[in-house]
This record gives C-alpha cells, sequence and structure tokens, in this order.
C-alpha cells in the first residue's frame, strides 16, 4: 500500500491544489511557479495537507462530538459559542497526530534547515480548504505562530494551527458566509520567516480600500513583524503608487503619510515562552518612514505583477529582511470587500449639521453612523456590549469579530486601514475610525456620539447626535451632456472618492488649501527662516523638514503630493491647478508669514495672483510651486495636470509670468504637442474679457472667476455685508461679461470653461452659459450630478447630442 503523501513543496503546488493545501498554500506555490521568475520574492516552505488534518480526526473518533457541539449551536448565545470553540479546540489539539504525518514534517524540517542553515526559523500559518476566496477572504479566522525552532516546536504549532479551524471567530465567521463547518478543512503553510523583527513588514492593496478607486497601490508599513500592523497594534506608514503611469515607466511615490509607529514586533530573547515580544519604537524611528521610495516602488511592482496574474485587485503581505535588505511577499489573496462595490451606485453620506470633535483618526469607509459609546478593555467585557453602540478599544482582535458585527461604528486607539478593526468594518459596510489616539480616554460609556467617515481621509467621532442624510444615485442610465461637467477641489483626501462621479475632469484644483492644510508655512519662511524675528515661530518652522534636506525639499514634497494625488486619482481626465492664489493677508496668516508680507488696506485687489509670481518679493517662493508642479508632470508621469494663472492683470504681466515658468520647468507646450503643458488663465479681471483676444495669443484656455469678476465688473466688495445684496452673478452688466468671454474665447480657438461659484449656486447662470456654448462648467462635488442632468435637458431642447 502507497504512503499517503502529506507535505507538499510550495515549488509543486498551484491554484489548482487549494482542495488539498487549502487558499494560502496554493496561492504562495502558484507565485513560486509563476511569478517567482517575474521577480517576486517568495520565501520558501511546505504545506502540511489537509488530508493530514482529517486522517488526524478520523483515528480519534472526533467527528461526533464536534457534530454535537456545532450542528445546532445558536452562535448569536456569545457565551455558548465561546464554550464550544474551545472545547472543538481541545478535540482537534488532543487528537494524535499520524506517525506518518509527524515523520514527513519531520523530513521536510531538515530539508529545509539543510537548505537555509541551522539558524532556520519559521511561521506556521493556517490555510484553509475555503479560504482567500474572491468574495470570502477568512483573513484573520485561524491562528498563526511566528518564530518556530525546531522540530518539536514545529510539531506543536502544526497541530495548533489545525485546532484554529475552531477559534470563536472562524465558527461565526463560517456561519455567516453560510460555510458548513465539516466540508472546511485545514492545510498548514510552514514558511521561513523573514527576519522583518530587524526591518519592517505590511500590508500591500491594489486598490483604494475605502473608495475602491482601481488605480492604485496603497502600501502600508510599520517596523518589526507584520502581525501588528494586521492587527491594528500600530498606526503605520502609508504609500501610494499610481498604477498606470508605473506602466508607463514613471517610478515615483504619489502620497505617504508617516505613521506612529508606536511598538515593533521583535524575537523574544532569552528564556521566555513567548517567541516574539512587542518592544517600543524608539522615537528616532517612529519620526521616519520605515521605506524607502526604491522599497515603495518594488513592493508596488510587485503587487502589480500579482494583481496582473490573478486578474483581480489583491490584498498581500510583505516582510523585508534585516539581513540581505531584500523584499519579500509572504502571502496574497484576493481583496473582498473595496472590489465588490457597485461602480453604477453612488451612496454620498453628508452631515447637516455640526458638533465638537472628540476624536479623530484614519477614516474607514465613506459613512456615518450614530449610538452610544461602549468601551471594551479586554474580551471580558465582550458581553457587556449591545447591538447598535459605537464599539470603542484600544485596538480589536478577530476574536471579537461576532461582537463587532452588531455595531453601529467602531473607534480604536490604534491601527491603519489595513488593521483586523479596518478590514473588518469594511466587510460590515460600518464607519470605523482607527488610530484615534486616546479615544478610549475621551469617550465615556453611554454618550451619543457621530462617527463620520464621509469627510475623507480625516475620521471625526462627534459629540452628540449630529443629523446627517444619505443620497443615493443610480448612474447606470445616465447620459452625458456635451458641455463637460467638472468638479472644484482643493482637499486631496476627498480625490478618490469624487474622481468616482462621472465628471470630466477638475475644473479647479485649489492649491491654497494643499498650503494651508498641508504645507502650513509660507514658502518664503523655507527658504530664509533665517528672516523670521520671533525664535519660537521659526523653532516651528525648522523642525517642519527634519525628516528633509531642506524646507525647499519639504515644501516641494509636499506640495507635489498634494496635487498628484488629485491629478492620478482623475488620471487620464484633465485637471487644472490654479497657482497660489492666496492675499496678503492670507499669506501672512501662514507660519512665518508675517516677516514676507506687506500690510494692505484691500487685499482683494492687491498683492496676488500673476503681480506677486514676478515680484523680487515672491519669486523664490513661486519657483517652488513651479518646480513641485513640474515632479507631478515630468516625475510622476501625470500630464493631464494643466496649469493656471490667476488674477493676471495685463498682457506684459501674462508675458513675464510665462517666461518665469518655463525658466522653472513648466514651459508651455506648443499647438497640437502631445502631452504638452497647456497654460490657462484665470477671466476673473474686466481686462480680460476686453482684451480676450490678445490674452488668447498667450494661453490656451479661459476659466472664468464669476466670484471676482462680478466683484469687478459691479465694484462691490463681496466680503461686505453692507452691500451683499449689490453682489449678484445675474445682473444684466454680468451676464454681458460671460458672453464676451465665452464668444470670444471661442472666436479664437481656445478652451471656455468656468470655475466660479455661480453655477453652482443658480442654475440659470448654467443654462446660460450652456446656450452660449461654454466648453465645461466646474462645480462643488454636491452639485454635479443635478447640474449634469439640467444640462443635458438644456442641450436636449437645442437640439444638441450628447456625448
Amino acid at each position: 500500500m502507497a504512503t499517503t503523501n502529506y507535505i507538499r513543496w510550495f515549488r509543486d503546488l498551484s491554484l489548482a491544489d487549494l482542495a488539498s493545501v487549502g487558499g494560502k498554500n496554493a496561492s504562495l506555490g502558484e507565485m513560486v511557479r509563476q511569478l517567482a521568475p517575474l521577480g517576486v520574492r517568495i520565501p520558501d516552505g511546505f504545506a502540511v495537507t489537509a488530508q493530514a488534518y482529517r486522517d488526524a480526526l478520523d483515528a480519534a473518533g472526533a467527528w461526533d462530538e464536534l457534530h454535537a457541539l456545532l450542528d445546532t449551536l445558536d452562535k448569536r448565545d456569545t457565551d455558548a459559542l465561546a464554550r464550544a470553540g474551545a472545547r472543538a479546540r481541545e478535540i482537534v489539539y488532543a487528537a494524535a497526530m499520524p506517525k506518518a504525518v509527524e515523520q514527513q514534517v519531520r523530513e521536510a524540517w531538515r530539508a529545509l534547515k539543510a537548505q537555509v542553515g541551522p539558524d532556520l526559523s519559521v511561521a506556521v500559518r493556517s490555510s484553509a480548504t475555503a479560504e482567500d476566496l474572491p468574495t470570502a477572504s477568512f483573513a484573520g479566522q485561524h491562528d498563526t505562530y511566528l518564530n518556530i525552532r525546531g522540530e518539536e516546536m514545529l510539531l506543536d504549532a502544526v497541530r495548533r494551527c489545525q485546532a484554529s479551524l475552531f477559534t470563536d471567530r472562524a465558527i461565526s465567521y463560517r456561519t455567516d458566509q453560510g460555510f458548513d463547518h465539516f466540508k472546511v478543512y485545514l492545510s498548514v503553510a510552514v514558511m521561513q520567516m523573514v527576519r522583518s523583527d530587524l526591518a519592517s513588514s505590511g500590508v500591500i492593496f491594489t486598490i483604494d480600500t475605502e473608495s475602491g478607486h482601481p488605480d492604485f497601490v496603497f502600501v502600508t508599513a510599520a517596523w518589526g513583524l507584520g502581525e501588528n500592523v494586521v492587527q491594528g497594534a500600530v498606526d503605520p506608514d502609508e504609500f501610494y503608487v499610481h498604477k498606470p503611469t508605473y506602466r508607463q515607466g514613471h517610478r515615483a511615490v504619489v502620497r505617504r503619510t508617516l505613521g506612529d509607529k508606536q511598538v515593533r514586533m521583535v524575537y523574544a530573547g532569552g528564556r521566555t515562552r513567548e517567541p516574539v515580544v512587542n518592544q517600543p519604537t524608539p522615537k528616532a524611528e517612529r519620526a521616519r518612514f520605515c521605506l524607502s521610495d526604491d522599497d515603495v516602488l518594488e513592493l508596488a511592482g510587485a503587487a502589480i505583477a500579482i494583481e496582473d496574474h490573478y486578474g483581480r485587485p489583491m490584498d498581500i503581505e510583505w516582510a523585508k529582511d534585516g539581513p540581505d535588505g531584500k523584499l519579500y511577499i509572504v502571502q496574497a489573496r484576493p481583496e473582498t470587500a473595496a472590489s465588490q462595490k457597485n461602480a453604477n451606485l453612488l451612496e454620498d453620506y453628508v452631515l447637516d449639521g455640526q458638533g465638537r470633535v472628540r476624536a479623530k483618526g484614519r477614516a474607514v469607509g465613506a459613512k456615518i453612523a450614530t449610538g452610544a459609546v461602549r468601551r471594551i478593555t479586554s474580551a471580558h467585557r465582550l458581553n457587556t456590549f449591545r447591538p447598535g453602540e459605537v464599539l470603542v478599544a484600544d485596538t480589536t482582535t478577530p476574536d471579537w469579530e461576532p461582537v463587532m458585527k452588531t455595531a453601529a461604528a467602531i473607534v480604536t486607539n490604534r491601527g491603519g486601514r489595513t488593521c483586523h478593526a479596518a478590514i473588518v468594518a469594511r466587510e460590515l459596510g460600518i464607519p470605523a475610525v482607527v488610530g484615534a489616539e486616546h479615544a478610549t480616554e475621551a469617550l465615556a460609556d453611554g454618550e451619543a456620539v457621530t462617527v463620520s467617515c464621509a469627510e475623507g481621509a480625516v475620521g471625526r467621532v462627534y459629540e452628540g447626535t449630529v443629523p446627517f442624510h444619505k443620497e443615493t444615485s443610480d448612474l447606470s442610465d445616465l447620459v452625458k451632456p456635451a458641455t463637460e461637467i467638472m468638479v472644484n477641489l482643493g482637499n486631496p483626501e476627498l480625490a478618490f472618492q469624487v474622481s468616482l462621479m462621472p465628471c470630466d475632469g477638475v475644473g479647479l484644483a485649489r492649491m491654497e488649501f494643499i498650503v494651508n492644510e498641508y504645507i502650513k508655512v509660507h514658502p518664503m519662511a523655507v527658504l530664509h527662516p533665517e528672516r523670521i524675528r520671533d525664535d519660537a515661530v521659526r523653532a516651528q518652522v525648522e523642525a517642519l523638514w527634519a525628516q528633509y534636506a531642506d524646507g525647499a525639499a519639504y515644501f516641494v514634497e509636499r506640495l507635489a503630493e498634494g496635487v498628484g494625488t488629485i491629478a492620478a486619482a482623475f488620471w487620464p481626465r484633465p485637471v487644472i491647478v490654479r497657482l497660489s492664489d492666496f492675499k496678503s493677508n492670507e499669506y501672512a496668516a501662514l507660519l512665518g508669514g508675517r516677516d514676507f508680507e506687506p500690510h494692505e488696506e484691500n487685499p482683494m485687489i492687491g498683492f496676488r495672483g500673476a503681480s506677486r509670481y514676478i515680484h523680487p518679493a515672491y519669486e523664490e517662493g513661486f519657483a517652488l510651486e513651479c518646480i513641485a508642479l513640474h515632479r507631478v508632470r515630468e516625475v510622476m508621469g501625470l500630464t493631464n495636470l494643466k496649469v493656471m494663472v490667476p488674477f493676471c492683470r495685463r498682457l506684459d504681466e501674462a508675458r513675464r509670468v510665462l517666461a518665469v515658468m518655463a525658466k522653472n520647468g513648466l514651459k508651455r507646450g506648443q499647438p497640437g504637442e502631445v502631452g504638452g503643458l497647456e497654460v490657462y488663465v484665470m477671466c476673473e479681471i474686466p481686462n480680460n474679457v476686453l482684451l480676450i483676444d490678445e490674452f488668447s495669443e498667450l494661453f490656451d484656455g479661459f476659466s472664468i472667476g464669476s466670484n471676482d469678476l462680478t466683484q469687478l465688473t459691479l465694484g462691490v466688495d463681496r466680503d461686505s455685508a453692507i452691500v451683499a445684496e449689490s453682489f449678484d452673478e445675474r445682473d444684466p452688466g454680468m451676464l454681458k461679461m460671460l458672453r464676451l468671454a465665452v464668444e470670444g474665447a471661442k472666436r479664437n480657438g481656445r478652451h471656455s470653461g468656468i470655475c466660479g461659484q455661480a453655477p453652482s449656486d443658480h442654475l440659470e447662470i448654467a443654462q446660460y452659459l450652456v446656450e452660449l456654448g461654454i466648453d465645461s462648467i466646474s462645480l462643488t462635488p454636491d452639485r454635479v450630478l443635478k447640474t449634469m442632468q439640467a444640462v443635458q435637458r438644456i442641450e436636449q431642447a437645442q437640439g444638441r447630442a450628447p456625448r
């Protein structure tokens, strides 16, 4: 009688072997065979087959008692679930490993040790036969054991993994997913440990986890072994790489966020019973990224290769080896949340009120929920949780999932967007705020809160019940009008979500928001901190670029990433970024700004826009803006970016600004040049309209700024309440200005658009512009769909065909 083969090496496996070695092992084998030749690095190892699990339970006669425990179990009774799970694990662990299995495991260990060396240590991971499926990941349901050394430790870890098929969370998850407990079997992966305890590790998604945007590789990273990232024990570093431009040969990180990385998991020393332990991360390491750009880009390349092979968005775990400095992929499975969204169904949650912010962190999802706080400080308190409450904890573990499924929302002190709490919240479709430091201290049991993840990447917990509403739009029957409908946007954190709307691009990307929120400092202050008279302010300014070569590098990288995020999100649709349009009083309010700005009685018509860019007091700061935008187009490859010059009073100013831009890498492209830079000008001063033929010789398009054009046409200070009623974009004089602008642009073969507030506030203005034949209308995101439908009706009445 032939001996059963209980061991299968990764190199001999493929996806076709899922039934015998489980999803994790089958995927590892597939990658070793198909992707290692492409440069994707996977640690060596072997699978202990599911047959070994079945044979052990057969020999022990364990099936009848397991059926008795689970066949009638009501998993909503958490106490009963805990008792049944504990007993089921005891039964499986107590089942003796068949001699043939033990012998083959020992032989495989020795073979791997001979290959690697005497210091071999392995990770022992569970691999269920209903795991890593496109619709059910089973992520975190079963157990993993790290830094296993020696044959005896290995044999024990294999048995513990087999027993983890019956963790409380796995029982609950199978019940919810409709899987039969006795048709799912447990294989075990034994993989050479990557010494990421001496380096870093983390998780990669080949899709944006919150919006479902398909064009990004999202990398998270923390020091030490990867369990901390997966479990949410740390707030990790985050990086985004844009797949379309990466495929074109551009190698750039589009966006990065520094995480706190509070602890790191390392190998335990001495005689401790635990093979790994968490240690506080040194302050210096918390303050710097744990991956270089080259590392991030290598991981992105591997992730893209994996996604291409599997043909779907993927959830990937990686580790960097300290001794050899190389990056390894240790797991890959289908992503099962963001990729399952209906692309034609657009849901928007909108706050209708305000509240005091009690805690904030990283938003998971884009929803809003309200409920009473329930702080869970340990698993022993889970039985106090009531359905519909907001679960607040330091972090969560897979054992908590039966309770998490009943929560209105989740808030954790620690964790990033790839941690356990975030993954579960996405699968459940509830909002979560992770990495909200001190939330368990700031929030009290029983108090009503509103958890909002609908405001971009930052999630907020508001005091009390803040009213909100949900807007649902079915885009399957949407007809796009001939007139382009674009959006006004300044916040990069909203870019992914807004870009999924059926708009034609960004008609106005406001640079001021990025400078104010992400850079926070006056551009001249980063270049000349010695001119800042206040010592405390100077120290604050210089602290901003502690991790950069100098202040200029800090300003350029932060600005490039902010603009680049918007351009990448909307790729290949056009994104028109307006050069900085702060007034002198607004620039003075930036950190360090008071030492570089004049006092003006009327900043609205003072030192702003084009005249500022060519003035000796600011030309060095303007050069930083140009260098940042050059980086977006040339290094990131985002040639859909167009540049717009605001408040350009005179033709001579225009010529001088264009010359300075060209000197700093932003040379206007030639007509018909593929990928050449297009430069627009804001049409917001009456002189822009009166001399539109002459301005057309210098610029590729015009974007009407209705706010300033109305102010200067009617002679009304728009910020003065006493004359506010005289500010009206519908005034006959303004309507004539709009007509002259659109007709002038068309006469000269130049693009005409409007990015001012008027069409968002007044539908009749939008109708008037459509009738004039304007090329594009740019609106606030909340007005896009309604205006698009209205414009389509207007065009239909005109006899114009939709796109």
